[in-house]
Order: structure tokens, then C-alpha cells, then sequence
């Protein structure tokens, strides 16, 4: 390339996680706990905006517009986006959700389980998004509709996984199990969900823990680890952790598998 042809930067601009903002969402903004990782803000001439959000059980966002819509990308946990007046809709690890401009909407997690994605918005007059009132579980300019399932807090009444196994004989560690566990350290934004079921799957593979490995094997497809992806973490660990505890995995996923297959209990 000749001298002086092009006005291009010499060295790449790297972004690391340490230098960046992250904070928790407003309570005027969202319900519940939200954690917000900035990734990257305009540089001119892009007007691009991005940020890696992460929704604790239950949370969501206020209903708000965007002057040149949003990109929503699904990286973990299962999720709910709703437009004003039309259905609540489930998204997934790996779906990417398309906000046009102007459109009244909210998204967060499901009631369950905790959701992150990334949003990506440009901005218009240096605003990139206008924020409104609380969703409310009826709207006086719509009929009811399902929006008490949209992201709405799992009702008293309704034990937790933990509560129904062992909290009737041990209360006190079936609400550490909820919220410190499950609410707390699995929703810290220091790794992505993804990440944290296959250390957790880790464990209990080298731990030999079957009964406790089923129901992970299935939060990590969840959180977005395929099949394939959990068979060949168990054929590793298969030399560090024992060809018997790796065996014994293996089997397990086989049937848990199986039985999502016959019941259609994933898509």
C-alpha cells in the first residue's frame, strides 16, 4: 500500500470488559433486577449503541420506543418481548428480535428463569430510546390479555423446584437455593449463563452427581449449550474426572435426551 492512501487507524480498538460501564437498571425504567453491561457507544460517523442486559426471574422493562428501533440477540435464559396490544412472545437462545421504529414494547425474562441479551440501537438526535409508564397487568386501551404472564413474578402460591424437593424438611436452605443461589450468583454478570451451566455441568460430571447433573443438563440447553456440545464436554472430562464418572454422564444425557424427545419438552 502506497504512503498517505489511506487515513485508516494504525492499531486495532480493543474494548475490555474492566474499562467499560455496567450498572443496574433503574427502578423507573424496569421491574426487577436488571444488570446493564455497556458494550460499545457511537463513534461518529456510526450511531450504533449496544449493551449486554441481563434479567433477573420475573424482570422486565417499562413499555418505551426507540426513534430507530432495536436489535435484540438472545444469548441466554429464556425471554419475553410483547408490542403494545399484541401477544406475549417467548424467545430462545439464539433468536435475534427485530423492534421497529416507534413501536411501544417491553421484553425481559420469563417468570422461571433469568434471561440476558444483547441491544443494539442507533440514535437519532443524540437520543436513542424514550422511555414510558410501568407495565401493568390490564391496559384500558386493550383487553386483557396475557400479559400477567409477561414476566410477572412466579405467584406465592407456586413453590420453586427447591421448595417442592427439600423445603418442607430444610426451609432455610431452600430459600438460600432461591435467592442467593439461583437469584444471585447465577444472574452475576461476570459470566453469561451459557458459561456458568457448563461450569456447573463440569462439576457435577467430575463429581459423579447424576440426580443433580438431569436437571442441569437441561438448564444448560436452556441457557444455550447443545446437545452435542454437552456430550463432547463429558468426552473431555472424561480424562480428568474418570472414565467412570464420564460413563455415567453419558448415560445420563442419553436418557434426558430421550425424554425431552418424547415429550417435546425443548424445541
Amino acid at each position: 500500500m502506497k504512503s498517505g492512501t489511506s487515513s485508516a487507524p494504525v492499531d486495532v480498538n480493543v474494548s475490555h470488559r474492566e474499562d467499560r460501564a455496567s450498572f443496574d437498571g433503574a427502578p423507573e425504567r424496569f421491574t426487577g433486577r436488571v444488570h446493564v453491561e455497556m458494550l460499545f457507544d457511537p463513534s461518529a460517523p456510526a450511531r450504533a449503541t449496544a449493551g449486554s442486559v441481563t434479567f433477573a426471574p420475573g424482570a422486565r422493562t417499562a413499555w418505551h420506543t426507540h426513534p430507530l428501533g432495536q436489535t435484540l440477540v438472545i444469548t441466554s435464559g429464556i425471554g419475553r418481548v410483547q408490542f403494545w396490544g399484541g401477544p406475549v412472545r417467548d424467545v430462545h437462545p439464539g433468536d435475534v428480535v427485530w423492534i421497529p421504529p416507534g413501536v411501544k414494547h417491553s421484553h425481559g425474562a420469563s417468570s422461571t428463569m433469568s434471561m440476558t441479551h444483547i441491544a443494539i440501537s442507533e440514535q437519532a438526535d443524540g437520543k436513542t430510546v424514550t422511555w414510558l409508564e410501568q407495565v401493568q397487568d390490564e391496559h384500558p386501551s386493550q383487553a386483557r390479555s396475557d400479559l400477567a404472564a409477561m414476566n410477572t413474578a412466579a405467584p406465592a402460591a407456586e413453590a420453586s423446584a427447591a421448595q417442592k424437593l427439600f423445603g418442607d424438611v430444610a426451609p432455610g436452605l431452600a430459600q438460600l437455593t432461591d435467592d442467593v443461589l439461583y437469584a444471585d450468583v447465577w444472574n452475576r454478570p461476570g459470566l453469561s449463563k451459557r458459561d456458568r451451566s457448563l461450569v456447573t455441568v463440569s462439576a457435577l460430571v467430575a463429581m459423579n452427581r447424576p440426580d443433580q447433573l438431569r436437571s442441569h443438563l437441561a438448564l444448560a440447553q436452556q441457557n444455550g449449550v447443545s446437545q452435542q456440545e454437552l456430550f463432547e464436554a463429558i468426552t473431555h472430562l472424561a480424562f480428568y474426572a474418570g472414565w467412570p464418572s464420564a460413563v455415567t454422564a453419558a448415560t445420563t444425557a442419553k436418557d434426558v435426551f430421550a425424554r425431552q424427545r418424547s415429550t417435546g419438552a425443548l424445541r
